[in-house]
């Protein structure tokens, strides 16, 4: 079991003015201790992915926060970002462990695939996310089991991200089990992200 409260992980909304959302990540960073964001962003223009990655860059560093990309491992490299969070599972972590180096953060979801995960560790992820653990429609909408993050928790070192459609219930009964709760639209779609966030802190217990 998890013996310490588990860490925050932010994800971005997949689409935002960056000039509206990077002053209310800061309001949500001042106000509640963040292990870590990521960027998960729907735009497939570099530049404009890159401009989002520069105004984060800099409210997470002067914060101590770190902040990894979701998928693009050159814009990674490019932006001075601290790593990158890959969605295929094993496939792509030792080219970006490569490519960024041993410091860079590498981490992968791997659905509710304990097979990926195992593969992913191995491969030298800094961290196996697991999701979705609520119910959703989204995907494939595989719900993982409580009972994979209870066995990883017991057996396996590398640190476990539960990820996907939370609400307050699920992180009381998963927080000894996790590591990290990652939360996203959770918090964004609330008028008041910093409480909402708040509620889910709370909830750990």
């Amino acid at each position: 079991m998890a013996e310490d409260r588990p860490q925050i992980y932010l994800i971005t909304p997949p689409a935002f003015d960056v000039a509206e959302f990077a002053p209310k990540l800061a309001s949500v960073l001042d106000a509640h201790e963040v292990a870590c964001i990521r960027l998960s962003i729907a735009l497939k223009d570099e530049h404009e992915i890159g401009r989002a990655a520069d105004a984060l860059r800099e409210v997470a560093h002067a914060r101590d926060v770190a902040l990894v990309i979701e998928s693009h491992v050159q814009l990674a490299e490019r932006h001075g970002l601290d790593g990158v969070h890959l969605l295929d599972g094993a496939r792509q972590i030792r080219y970006a462990r490569k490519t960024l180096g041993e410091e860079a953060i590498v981490g992968s979801f791997c659905g509710a695939s304990r097979h990926e995960g195992l593969n992913a560790g191995e491969a030298g992820a800094d961290y196996v996310c697991f999701g979705p653990v609520g119910e959703t429609a989204l995907g494939t909408a595989d719900r993982v089991e409580f009972d994979l993050f209870e066995w990883w928790s017991e057996v396996i070192e590398v640190p476990v991200v539960a990820e996907g459609a939370l609400n307050e219930e699920l992180i009381a009964q998963y927080a000894p089990v996790t590591d990290w709760f990652a939360l996203g639209e959770e918090i964004w779609r609330e008028d008041d992200p910093v409480a909402a966030l708040g509620r889910y802190i709370s909830a750990m217990g």
